[in-house]
């Protein structure tokens, strides 16, 4: 008899409640974390997903409901803030965190040693006040780690990480016990979870889980939502027959009678409960392109820069016309964010020149969202500085109705915005933006804390700006749906690469059998192809040639039988029927492939 050994339940939440004032956040939620599960949390902005890590962790109580850790075990917290004090520095802060762990001082050391090297610090005297955005985010991740947790919470990690710290992250939770990580990187989804899960008052115990990929997560969700319309479609259809009978004035003197005017009564509190769910609405995100034809938008030639005496780049040229969507990638303090700056004219270069289109209309965003918003000042004033209506597109909007745009409620348009989500800032920061004009947009790290139906939107919006785009971002898909053309800076002039996937290629080559880069894909005409494939949809195109040469081969193999087959009639009738088959799958997916292609050129 085989023995199966179950997993251990490590942590779990059950029948878990949260509201953040008058507004539930969640409530009768369960979930647990068990040996060898790597679980990814995703859900909207304001859903509640921090909170949720926060009440696992033990640093907040729920309102409704438990939550239980098994004897013994180890936890690792890592929130969305990186905080560090003034003193300490990259050393200090991994020996705080072995302090409390029962080890000989030898061991400490060595896993010191050890995880300095994995993380790839440099020296342990580093202040960490010192460090880069994503190198203070790859440090506290390492501290959670180098405590060899028997479970590991992580609040958007990926957030400021280049793509070697994303890399080093997927191995280092690919090695982990067990982990619950919220994130929005569809990528780094797809490539770690073996469970997904989604918080979302669109279900009815407000989550959704699924064992597998972030792949198979959006299959299985399809598949729910199908079945969930089709018996909110039954339950409506149940309803307008009991109201039609209630209508004629039923006499409630049976029990019959009064059964059925109960049962007809929970029919439209449940249908009610269902369409109530059913409410859900995404930002809208439309930048507004000047629609100016100049060719040279702005010119840079043969620029470089050197900072605290490192060379970023050199002889770097770039020009920016309308139609052209740069994606800008490299290890963080590669010069990204100093490129923008120069490009805007913040920041002049060292050497080369810099041409700009008169009256050029220039529309950025910041990484350091805390520069552009100011904490004590309150959502409406953020959105509107004086008077009550803001101007879009030639047109008065009052700042309410813009708010709701981004999915504000007016409850929240006197609140602080030190009180908002990262999510919610980052909607803040687009609504002021998408007011300006813009004939170039130079975006620093905008997904960052976006919920993934908000980075749909954001992806559609810039594909149909006609304007120019630097764009510089952690999300690989996004990256690879909306650039034309990818410059990963290396120190050197920044190799041009036709799109995200081809750089990260380049980077595992040698440099001997590196490829030459292949030209950039042209900006598409004004009414030319543009991407339009959803994330199922993109990976389905992607794989689609590989499966029609499968289909074709199994489809020559049968046509072979048949011809072998002779005289045999029973072998003959067989290979008949499976090559029809595989006629039919072969006819199909060129019919799927054509539908696809159709969606890409529309």
């Amino acid at each position: 008899m085989p023995c199966w050994k179950e997993m251990a339940i490590l942590l779990s939440g059950a029948g878990l409640g949260k509201s953040f004032g008058a507004r539930p956040l969640f409530e009768n939620l369960s979930v647990s974390i068990s040996e060898g599960e790597r679980t990814g949390l995703i859900g909207p902005n304001g859903s509640g997903k921090t909170t949720l890590l926060e009440i696992l962790a033990g640093r907040e109580a729920p309102d409704a409901g438990a939550r239980a850790l098994r004897k013994q075990t180890r936890l690792a917290y890592v929130p969305q803030d990186s905080l560090f004090e003034p003193e300490d520095t990259v050393g200090s802060v991994l020996t705080a965190a072995l302090a409390g762990l029962p080890l000989e001082e030898q061991e400490k050391t060595a896993r010191k040693e050890t995880m300095l090297g994995r993380a790839g610090f440099e020296t342990p005297a580093t202040p960490a006040a010192a460090l880069s955005g994503g190198w203070r985010k790859r440090l506290a991740i390492a501290a959670a780690l180098i405590t060899s947790p028997d479970v590991l919470l992580l609040d958007e990690p990926t957030n400021h990480l280049d793509l070697e710290g994303i890399l080093w992250l997927e191995t280092a939770i690919l090695a982990a016990n067990a982990c619950l990580v919220v994130t929005h990187d569809r990528y780094f989804l797809e490539n770690v979870a073996t469970r997904m899960m989604e918080i979302n008052r669109i279900y009815p115990q407000s989550a959704f889980q699924v064992a597998g990929n972030y792949s198979e997560f959006l299959e299985r969700r399809a598949e729910f939502l199908e079945a969930q319309a089709k018996r909110q479609d039954s339950l409506e259809t149940k309803v307008r027959r009991e109201v039609e009978w209630l209508r004629r004035g039923p006499k409630a003197r049976t029990g019959k009678s009064r059964a059925r005017i109960d049962a007809a009564g929970r029919l439209i509190e449940e249908l009610s409960e269902a369409m109530a769910r059913k409410q859900t609405a995404t930002a809208q995100i439309d930048f507004t392109a000047s629609d100016r034809k100049t060719k040279r938008l702005i010119e840079a030639k043969g620029i470089g820069k050197t900072l605290a005496g490192r060379r970023l780049f050199q002889n770097l040229t770039l020009t920016l016309s309308p139609g052209v969507r740069v994606g800008l990638v490299g290890a963080n303090g590669s010069g990204k964010t100093t490129l923008l700056k120069i490009l805007q004219g913040e920041v002049e270069p060292d050497e080369g020149t810099i041409r700009r289109a008169d009256r050029l209309q220039i529309v950025s965003f910041a990484q350091d969202r805390h520069a552009y918003l100011d904490p004590e000042v309150s959502l409406r004033r953020t959105l509107c500085p004086e008077g009550d209506s803001v101007m879009y597109r030639g047109r008065p909007i009052h700042v309410a109705g813009w708010a709701k745009r981004f999915l504000f409620l007016d409850e929240q348009l006197e609140m602080p915005m030190s009180r908002f989500s990262g999510g919610e800032k980052a909607r803040a920061m687009i609504a002021r933006l998408m007011l300006a004009s813009a004939d170039v947009l130079l975006l620093d790290e905008p997904t960052n804390d976006l919920d993934i139906p908000t980075l749909e939107v954001l992806e559609d919006s810039l594909l149909e700006f006609s304007g120019a785009i630097v764009l510089v971002s952690h999300d690989r898909y996004l990256l690879d749906r909306v650039s034309t053309v990818v410059i990963g800076l290396d120190g050197g002039g920044g190799e041009t690469f036709a799109d995200y996937s081809q750089w990260e290629a380049s980077r595992s080559e040698q440099p001997s059998q590196k490829p030459a880069a292949k030209e950039p894909r042209q900006p598409p005409p004004e009414d030319g192809p543009k991407k339009k494939l959803a994330y199922l949809e993109q990976r389905e195109w992607d794989g689609m040639e590989a499966k029609i040469l499968e289909a074709e081969g199994e489809l020559d193999t049968w046509r072979n039988e048949m011809q072998e087959a002779g005289p045999d009639a029973k072998r003959l009738t067989e290979a008949y029927e499976r090559m029809q088959q595989s006629q039919r799958v072969v006819d199909e997916l060129y019919g799927r492939w054509a539908e696809l292609e159709a969606k890409v050129a529309r």
